[in-house]
């Protein structure tokens, strides 16, 4: 590439000769023909080995024509002979954890990314430890051979995937083939023009993408369709694994929102049942009764969400004018001290206006957490029902014997 500066102008430009046009032709006319070779042989000898085919070719064309001097990147010179024993250097430690910390965590959230891609059906599930354990002996096993640092990968898998591996016999394979190729054949390796190897890697990893199984995201939740698109996005743009970090971080956050936003709404009874669900104009028959609210929040309640909840309760409780609220705890899973906290301060504020709080279906974690703080010696038995049914008899109860006195009890 040659460079011009436009005198007076100082503008510089950047024209391109025509020998790097005659390079650029030849590597996409070597990338074309490989993408042929692999995509005919798949079509007419489908029990070929196509992709080792196509790179045969592409190697003895790099040889018979001279590629390499006809400016065509090749894979280079590949040192020959077994790696020696390298022992490790502790004075190091100190400098080098951080990034081989991130190094590790990044290449294990793609190796199990792609191992759960590429599991079929009826395959066992990938073990998350058991592929942390097993990405970590070997690490550091080749860490002292000198080796680079490994994991697995979504195009390697894909090409291995596609040539028909099933078994660790593969694995065994592949590393036979590596030290062939260190002891051997790495005067022939080096020959391989590097936009054959891409090839292959494209042309198996076309079935990565699935339009299909998008639109099927789509219709289910549009949420994890755009992280679907986020991870698209930047596995294309960026890099495998830059783009399935991308897609996790995006998770998480919308995940810390769910949580930092739970829903709050009313409940109603289907009529004639048990069934509890939230009032909608879809359900305009569903029972309610005049002076019970029944409010229900869903997940943890915790420091970063106890105002919202507490927030989203009131207009609730203002609209119905109850003179008891329930709060139907059977979707909470947890509830932290906070939370506890800011539940006193709510029904200490609901009996000054003359409104009791009930709490109903709490799980045994939460019921234990409730008890040990005031609030569950302010509330007492009569407070903390088994369930919402229990809870709506007991409010008909108190109604039919005309004694709101009880409804309200004052703590101790």
């Amino acid at each position: 590439m040659l460079m011009k500066k436009n005198g007076e102008a100082g503008i510089t430009t950047f024209q391109t000769t025509p020998f790097q046009n005659m390079n650029r032709c030849h590597t996409i006319a070597i990338a074309i023909c490989v993408l042929v070779i692999i995509f005919a042989l798949e079509r007419f000898a489908p029990r070929s080995p196509a992709p080792l085919i196509a790179i045969t070719v592409a190697i003895g064309a790099s040889a018979t024509l001279g590629l390499s001097e006809a400016g065509v990147a090749t894979v280079g010179s590949i040192p020959s002979g077994l790696p020696t024993l390298v022992w490790p250097r502790f004075d190091l430690v100190e400098v080098m954890w951080p990034a081989a910390a991130g190094i590790a965590l990044m290449s294990f959230t793609e190796t199990i990314a792609a191992a759960r891609a590429f599991a079929a059906p009826g395959e066992p599930r990938p073990q998350p430890n058991q592929e942390l354990l097993a990405l970590g002996v070997g690490n550091v096993a080749g860490g002292l051979l000198g080796a680079m640092p490994a994991g697995g990968g979504t195009t390697q898998t894909a090409v291995n995937r596609k040539a028909g591996a099933k078994t660790q016999m593969a694995e065994l394979v592949t590393a036979a083939a590596a030290v062939a190729t260190l002891l051997l054949f790495a005067p022939v390796i080096a020959l391989m023009p590097q936009a054959a190897l891409a090839a292959v890697v494209v042309a198996y990893s076309f079935d990565l993408i699935k339009p299909v199984e998008f639109d099927a995201i789509r219709r289910v939740r549009r949420i994890e369709f755009a992280w679907a698109l986020i991870a698209f996005a930047g596995v294309i743009l960026i890099g495998t694994l830059e783009g399935i970090v991308i897609a996790v971080i995006a998770s998480l956050l919308a995940l810390a929102q769910q949580a930092y936003n739970p829903p709050v709404y009313a409940v109603g009874r289907k009529r004639g049942t048990q069934v509890f669900r939230p009032l909608s104009s879809e359900h305009p028959d569903d029972e309610t009764w005049a002076g019970l609210l029944i409010v229900r929040t869903e997940g943890r309640l915790f420091f970063a969400n106890a105002q919202n909840v507490a927030e989203k309760v009131r207009p609730l409780i203002e609209q119905a004018s109850p003179s008891v609220v329930v709060i139907d705890c059977s979707a909470v899973i947890d509830i932290e001290y906070t939370a506890v906290k800011m539940l006193i301060e709510a029904e200490a504020k609901l009996r000054d206006e003359g409104i009791a709080l009930w709490l109903a279906a709490l799980n045994a974690e939460a019921l234990a957490v409730v008890q040990r703080a005031k609030l569950g010696e302010t509330l007492g038995r009569e407070r903390m029902l088994l369930n919402l049914a229990t809870a709506v008899e007991r409010f008909e109860r108190l109604e039919s014997a005309d004694d709101r006195s009880r409804v309200i009890r004052r703590g101790p």
